[in-house]
């Protein structure tokens, strides 16, 4: 918990996902795909304004104005259409009930996600986590970064790699997979980027030597 605590210590809670509903929290995740969170939520006050934050609303309006009004979101034609793609498997699998997406087991729910056209592991897993509630660490490029940085990875280690890594070393707690992953976002964001920010870090000095996580 060395690098959870760092972070917590740093920068408090998170507060992570703002939604108000599971499908609101999943449509989310699918527009933040490449984008800011600021872009995301323009996108999805429009939504709100014209009434479509529902499945019905969503699988009524055509793509072509749907696209129209997640603009703000970019690459507004292919998240319309990843949307589209989301809004029939949860009518074709569940009949359009989102508790029933929730229900199965995890595996079960990652399975039906990873097989909607448009979805990855981090979405799926992001759903998985904010919307139904399950404990399933999610991985972006931010914690691959971080931890690679730090000596506590391998350059080459993948999505699977990242995941049962913190999945190994952390109590399976909903929240603290909600904070931490927060928190590594925040310090991808503010410190860990590109070009680095390592001497005002919160994590400057933190590495393989320390309590992995």
């Amino acid at each position: 918990m060395g690098m959870y605590n760092l972070l917590f210590s740093a920068f408090g809670p998170q507060n992570w996902w703002p939604a108000e509903t599971e499908l609101e929290m999943m449509i989310g995740a699918v527009l933040t795909q490449n984008t800011s969170w600021n872009n995301v939520e323009k996108a999805i006050q429009n939504l709100k304004e014209n009434g479509l934050l529902s499945v019905r609303g969503l699988r009524e309006i055509p793509t072509p104005i749907l696209a129209g009004y997640i603009r703000p979101a970019g690459y507004y034609n292919l998240k319309a259409k990843r949307l589209k793609n989301l809004i029939e498997f949860i009518e074709d699998k569940c009949n359009g009930d989102i508790h029933q997406l929730f229900s199965p087991e995890t595996d079960i729910i990652r399975g039906g996600l990873l097989s909607v056209k448009g979805i990855g592991m981090e979405t799926a897993d992001s759903i998985i986590l904010y919307g139904a509630g399950r404990p399933l660490f999610v991985v972006d490029t931010y914690t691959h970064r971080i931890l690679a940085r730090h000596g506590l990875i391998e350059e080459e280690a993948g999505y699977n790699d990242l995941q049962v890594f913190f999945m190994d070393n952390l109590p399976h707690e909903v929240e603290l997979f909600k904070e931490f992953h927060a928190l590594i976002v925040k310090t991808g964001k503010g410190f860990c980027r590109r070009r680095p920010l390592c001497s005002d870090c919160p994590l400057e000095g933190f590495g393989s030597n320390y309590e992995t996580t």
